[in-house]
């Protein structure tokens, strides 16, 4: 089994450019169901081949992830998982069948991402103390983050060079290893001009021409990392005193909900997403909606 997904995770990892990130998704998502299986058919993982899976001991294995209480989206995610697998094979020539393909995902409801109202927004952006070197970074990062609408995992992988202050935009790595370029505001870029000039304050360790390069700074002078976002935006939240979980991914989604709520094309709001579908834009016409219908129930007086 072991040889088999060694081939799959390098033609994920060569022909479809997926990220490490997601790489890891798929192994851990396999090796889960490995474990399964090898325990039900009193087997050595390394013995257990391809061929002896079917389409009932799927439906088992489907079974053991719904006992273990696991979500419907995570559900969904391994199933797809082995079902990728076995198309592969099946391309490859290894195997003519794909039992996986008749099991039917578990449904998925669903949810309205989470949005900040443009006044919390502004709240947030009074958080960082801008007397500090550190102050004038996070709020660079919170500019940046609520003005161009990019992932936690692209704010931490840009580089000096990939900000055009003349032109206001920022060149962006996402997912797939795809560039696109995304305008932003004169706040973000007052921010990042307050940042720039203190920068060297954070640079305490020079050796590394990456850490030279790199926008974002943490206060050891190495490249900022996506769970230290995480953490400056934890604490600022917690200053707040907000009744909801807000994360680096709340300024994504209230980036594209005010963009679409003052009139901005779906299409337009796709491509500075970074969307391959425009179904998956199309989730912040139904927070708008529903926002909306709130509004309504709280201010006429018959609703």
């Amino acid at each position: 089994m072991y040889n088999y997904m060694d081939s799959f995770m390098t033609y994920l990892e060569v022909e479809r450019n997926y990220s490490p990130r997601t790489l890891d998704s798929y192994q851990r998502d396999l090796w889960d169901g490995i474990s399964f299986f090898t325990e039900l058919l009193q087997k050595k993982d390394l013995e257990l081949s391809p061929g002896e899976l079917d389409y009932t001991l799927l439906r088992q294995y489907l079974g053991h992830l719904r006992a273990r209480g696991l979500s419907r989206a995570t559900m969904a995610r391994r199933l797809a998982a082995w079902r990728t697998f076995y198309r592969f094979l099946n391309r490859a020539g290894s195997f003519d069948q794909n039992p996986a393909r008749r099991l039917s995902l578990p449904k998925q409801g669903r949810k309205l991402p989470g949005f900040l109202y443009a006044d919390e927004a502004r709240m947030l952006m009074e958080m960082p103390d801008r007397d500090k070197p550190l102050g004038l970074r996070d709020l660079a990062i919170l500019e940046i983050l609520y003005a161009a609408g990019i992932r936690v995992g692209e704010l931490v992988g840009l580089d000096m060079s990939d900000v055009d202050f003349d032109a206001q935009t920022v060149k962006v790595l996402g997912k797939g290893s795809k560039e696109r370029i995304v305008p932003f505001g004169s706040y973000a870029r007052a921010a990042l001009e307050d940042y720039l000039e203190v920068r060297h304050k954070l640079q305490k360790s020079k050796g590394s021409s990456s850490i030279d390069a790199a926008l974002f700074l943490n206060y050891r002078g190495g490249r900022l990392t996506d769970r230290g976002v995480r953490n400056v935006l934890s604490g600022y939240v917690k200053k707040m005193s907000a009744q909801r979980g807000i994360s680096p991914h709340t300024l994504r989604h209230s980036f594209a909900t005010h963009l679409l709520d003052n009139g901005a094309d779906l299409r337009a709001v796709q491509e500075l997403l970074g969307h391959v579908r425009l179904s998956t834009t199309q989730i912040y016409t139904h927070v708008t909606r529903e926002r909306l219908r709130q509004e309504y129930k709280k201010a006429h007086p018959r609703a």
